[in-house]
């Protein structure tokens, strides 16, 4: 005899999967946490720490530091501290206020949070500041553009957002676009 199972449990697994690989793929993409703090719009910056020149060193400076360097194919560009690549939008406007990418763009970009108005640099050059991004988070800017991570990088040094679109670029440590 065939034990029935009934359709509202049928119904659960799928929706269980779901969630779950969900789950998964946000631990996988998300931005660092920033600090949550929204109260302010105003963009603000402070100048970068250029103290050390020495890009893509292994230095435990590197592993705190909110951006560094690394060297890649595409030259030195700059990462977060877990040498994930940082990229900037074209269609962003320079020294905003706000981001230009929400929704399903904000999905596939999320934004590069910040812990502070004044974040840890380490071989960046570019001038560094914050937004409010469009999650509420403090979210880094590189001279005046904001940053974001691609979703479709899964390891340190990944540059498959470079290009995308003809919008989406790597950053050269003065805070320029890379579009070679």
């Amino acid at each position: 005899m065939r034990t029935r199972i009934p359709r509202s449990r049928l119904t659960l697994v799928p929706l269980a999967a779901a969630a779950i690989t969900l789950f998964a793929l946000a631990g996988c993409t998300s931005a660092p946490s920033g600090s949550g703090d929204s109260s302010s719009g105003d963009s603000s910056s402070a100048p970068a720490d250029d103290s050390s020149a020495d890009s893509g060193s292994d230095s435990s400076a590197d592993a705190t530091a909110a951006l560094t360097t690394a060297d890649s194919s595409l030259g030195t560009i700059v990462v977060d501290g877990e040498k994930m690549t940082v990229y900037m939008f074209d269609k962003d406007t320079q020294n905003a206020t706000s981001s230009a990418c929400s929704g399903q763009c904000a999905a596939a970009w999320p934004a590069v949070h910040a812990d502070s108005d004044s974040p840890k640099v380490d071989g960046v050059t570019g001038k560094i500041g914050t937004i409010t991004g469009t999650d509420g988070e403090k979210q880094l800017t590189l001279d005046g553009w904001p940053l974001y991570y691609y979703a479709a990088d899964k390891a340190a040094g990944d540059t498959t957002g470079q290009g995308v679109g003809g919008v989406w670029w790597v950053l050269a440590p003065d805070g320029t676009k890379i579009s070679g």
